[in-house]
């Protein structure tokens, strides 16, 4: 089955290396996911502070604490494209055996213009794993964007 791409952009009110450093941490994950997805590590006593390249295995929790099995995230930070600094998640996991998620960052005005990007393939459940991933990086941005509005003025 071809994947599914989905594609949610917002304007983010802080800079870009101020979002930058949010997304470095691991707890702004659990923060934005909270609700809707939980990961819990696998190999490691606790996630690390901040995310360093690499393979992580987690035990993936849905809404209302329902499992849905192992996920592997792949973490790396592709070369920068002019001003635009990237961070990928090539994960899969029984849920979704692919799910290559990218996040861009690009200065627009006085604050960021951020991207979420997902390809999405799990046979048969694409569709409806498609439309959890639109709802999902919907919310995640407001989550994002709130969390970045308390740190702009924290910083300010």
């Amino acid at each position: 089955m071809t994947p599914r791409v989905i594609r949610e952009t917002c304007h983010l009110p802080g800079p870009p290396d101020l979002v930058w450093e949010l997304l470095q941490r691991t707890d702004t994950l659990i923060h934005i996911t909270e609700g809707w997805l939980s990961f819990r590590p696998l190999d490691l006593p606790d996630w690390p502070d901040t995310w360093k390249e690499g393979a992580y295995r987690a035990a993936l929790t849905g809404p209302l604490g329902i499992p849905l099995g192992l996920q592997i995230l792949r973490v790396s930070f592709p070369p920068p494209r002019g001003d635009t600094r990237f961070i990928r998640d090539q994960g899969q996991g029984q849920m979704a055996r692919l799910w290559d998620h990218l996040i861009s960052l690009t200065p627009e005005g006085s604050g960021t213009r951020y991207t979420d990007e997902v390809a999405v393939e799990a046979g048969w459940k694409t569709p409806f794993v498609a439309a959890f991933a639109r709802a999902f990086y919907r919310r995640r941005q407001r989550r994002l964007k709130a969390l970045v509005e308390r740190s702009y003025r924290k910083d300010k």
